[in-house]
């Protein structure tokens, strides 16, 4: 049995009971094929809480600082979570995102690039844009509607794929393609 299965056992077992997690949308989510996941990011436990929910395994890019931690690293790196230099266009990080999609798995990316503080929806940085745009991949928003308190209803939204021959035909730009992943999450967040 390898690690990502076992782990995400003793995870959901964990966290699915304590934050009642409900999970909305699974439906709509592509069974096979390259799949960029796009979601709202209010809290560490953000990535093993998508990771439970999402029908399929999800490979996340981190911050890269996460993996100067000796233990966190090897563990990040057993789960296909690979590294990315904040604040400017990390190019290795492109290509390895690139690759994931290419192979057919299922890129999860948090496009505001931090947790919000106040759990608002902040901007999105164009690196969701330019997978999206670059990659065949279909792309699905995803909502996550807090809070993290114990014992009190956490919501999983998966939205529905959004239509990307237009915009891949359109040549938009990676920043306003970023703008209408964020309007989709945005949506889900207030239904």
């Amino acid at each position: 049995m390898s690690l990502y299965p076992f782990a995400r056992s003793v995870v959901a077992g964990l966290i699915k009971p304590t934050y009642r997690i409900k999970v909305e949308g699974l439906e709509h989510f592509p069974k096979e094929g390259a799949v960029l996941l796009c979601t709202n990011h209010i809290s560490n436990l953000d990535p093993p809480v998508v990771g439970v929910t999402s029908p399929r395994k999800v490979l996340f890019m981190a911050k890269a600082e996460l993996f100067d931690v000796p233990v966190l690293k090897n563990l990040l790196k057993n789960f296909g979570t690979f590294p990315v230099k904040r604040g400017g266009g990390d190019r290795e990080a492109l290509r390895a995102g690139l690759k994931v999609l290419k192979e057919g798995n299922v890129l999860g990316l948090f496009p505001e690039g931090t947790r919000s503080k106040d759990g608002q929806l902040g901007k999105g940085l164009p690196g969701a844009g330019f997978f999206a745009l670059r990659s065949n991949a279909a792309v699905v928003p995803c909502a996550i509607k807090g809070p993290y308190k114990s014992f009190q209803s956490l919501k999983v939204v998966y939205g529905k794929p959004l239509d990307m021959e237009k915009y891949r035909q359109e040549k938009i730009s990676p920043e306003e393609m970023t703008a209408i992943i964020m309007n989709e999450i945005d949506k889900l967040l207030k239904d």
